[in-house]
This record gives C-alpha cells, structure tokens and sequence, in this order.
C-alpha cells in the first residue's frame, strides 16, 4: 500500500495542473528571515554504474541533479554553510527562501557528477566527510557490505548463520531480507550490528572491492580549494546514539581534528549524525567536543530564531524525488517548523 501511495504521488507531482499550482504557491513565497531549509543528499550516480554499491543511496541521477541545481539556482537563495553559522549566532539574518546544500558520506560520484554542476550554477555546498574512510580501501560503509553479501552473491543453497538466520537462495528473498536486516541494525548497540554484518559477509563468501568508493585526501583538498565546504561526520560513521556518550564525543571531536590536520584550510565546527543517530546525550556530546551547530535527518524546516542548534532538521533527496516532489517539499516545510 506504501509503494502504491508513493508511486502515485511520484506520478502527480508531473502533472502540468501540479506544475502551475507550485508555481503559484512558490511566487507567493515566504518573506520571512532566518528560515532555513537544508537539503540533504548522499550519491548522485547513474543505477548501475557502481554495482557493488547500494543503490537506495544515490538520491538522483546526474540529469535528475542538474533539474534541481538550476531550479533552486532559479527559484531560492541558495547559503553557505557560513552564513548559516552566522544567522544561528544572531549576527547576520538569513534572507528569505534560503536552502543549505549538504552532502554525506564524500562518495567519489559528489566530485564526478554532484560538484560540477553546482561549481557552474555557483551553488555554495557542504559536504560531510566520516574521516576515517578516506586513502583507506580496506574500510567500507556496513550498507554497502551488506548490500554485496546478500544481494551481489549467487547461492546454490541456503546458507544457516550461527544465529540461526536462514539465508535464503531466491535473490529476491534476499534483498527483502537486506531491507529488513539494514533497519534492525539501526536499533541495535553499533558492535553488536557490525558483528552481524561481518558474520553474514563471513559465512556467504562476500568480497569487498579493491576501493572503498570514498573520496581520498589529495582529492578532497582539491574541492576545498575550489570552494567546498568540509565538514566532520564523525570518523568511523558509527550511529551515534547506539554507542557510550563520551564515545560519540570522541568520535565527533577526533573527525573535525583529522579534518584540520589533514586540509589546507580550518573547517567549520558542524557535524552531520550518521544515519539519524540523535539524541540529547548525542546532542550534548556534540556541544561538548566544539560543535556550534549539528545535523539531523529529521525532516522539517529550520527557524534559527528557536530551533535547538544541534538538532537541525533536513529534506532528504531520495531516489524516487522528482523535481515536482522536491519542489513540494520545500514548500511544505513552511507550515512545519522546528519549534524546539
């Protein structure tokens, strides 16, 4: 029924009747300041150009991204992660229908395909980087390497884990069983799911690529230099509210340190929680390891006047968000604000 919801709401967000009707709410516009919405992407790829990838991570196709870079281009104030730091300390007010672009994860498709194309339109974004992944090619994002092991590997027979978990051969089966598995792991202590996720790699044969497909530091620098804000998103992207407080701390804290060790230039003390691991111990931690400003994946949009600065909301760009969708949810967000 979800899917059937979905599918209809992707189909009528291309309706030129829907195409007028967001056109008209959009030139009424908001006039207010300091309300802030932050779009939140992951990959932006074409579905099968890296197979040994999950999928559900890329949030658009390029062509797809191009549409929606020169729509915002076109239609909002597009800010940098600094302006924002500067309206939450009260010191310069955000214009009105401003949008922050960020990326997660610095996969190497954001300097490919996502980066170009907001360089030309001179589109500010931030992109968070878990510091421990790049240059090292032995570490992988668990989703990805559970997204191989189960849906990427050809069995003959059903394979029992030492839970007791049946792998079944129907690939199928399988990729039900991975979204199944990808949620459940979110709920549990981090050690306790990565000792799922290495014992399913184990026991079907599972081989991880040569490369982890994130962004090394010689390439980094390079979008630094060019105008890319870096950002910390913690060093081994565990979900921070499934770990001790002071190890969310450490993780935060030691993140932001290897990115101003490893740049050119100071980065900006703004984490985004992997995965949507918040809390207020996390939040706490966050403030104690020198953030000013944190990142959720709650949707929502942001009042800076009242919003909780370390739990600030985002519109996750998925790969079903079409332009109509998007610009719906953008305009959506002016009636729901985070009021904490």
């Amino acid at each position: 029924m979800v899917a059937i919801v979905k599918n209809a709401l992707v189909s009528l967000s291309r309706s030129p009747l829907v195409d007028r009707g967001l056109t008209w709410l959009e030139q009424r516009g908001d006039a207010e300041q300091n309300l802030l919405r932050v779009l939140m992407y992951h990959r932006v790829d074409d579905a099968d150009a890296r197979p040994h990838l999950y999928p559900g991570m890329i949030s658009t196709s390029p062509a797809g991204f191009r549409e929606q870079m020169q729509f915002l281009a076109n239609s909002y104030q597009v800010v940098s992660l600094q302006q924002v730091m500067d309206a939450a300390r009260s010191s310069q007010p955000l214009p009105p229908r401003s949008v922050l672009l960020t990326f997660d994860d610095a996969y190497v498709d954001f300097a490919q395909h996502a980066w170009p194309v907001m360089r030309e339109l001179g589109l500010p974004v931030t992109l968070f980087v878990p510091t421990a992944y790049p240059d090292e090619p032995t570490r992988h994002f668990w989703w990805d390497r559970l997204y191989r092991s189960l849906c990427r590997t050809t069995l003959d027979h059903p394979v029992t884990l030492a839970t007791g978990m049946t792998i079944p051969t129907d690939g199928g089966e399988r990729y039900q069983l991975f979204r199944q598995l990808k949620e459940q792991i979110k709920t549990m202590p981090h050690a306790d799911a990565m000792q799922l996720v290495d014992s399913i790699g184990e026991s079907l044969g599972a081989a991880d690529p040569e490369t982890n497909s994130v962004l090394g530091w010689d390439e980094l620098r390079t979008l630094q230099r060019e105008g890319v804000t870096l950002a910390p998103h913690t060093r081994t992207h565990p979900m921070l509210n499934r770990i001790e407080p002071s190890e969310a701390c450490r993780e935060i804290e030691d993140s932001w340190n290897d990115l101003n060790r490893k740049l050119d230039e100071p980065v900006p003390p703004v984490v985004a929680y992997p995965a949507g691991g918040i809390s207020e111990q996390v939040a706490a931690a966050a403030e104690e390891a020198g953030m000013v400003l944190g990142l959720t994946t709650r949707r929502g949009m942001n009042d800076l006047e009242r919003a909780d600065r370390f739990q600030l909301r985002r519109i996750n760009v998925g790969g079903r968000t079409t332009l109509g969708v998007l610009r719906s949810q953008l305009l959506a967000q002016t009636r729901f604000l985070n009021t904490r």
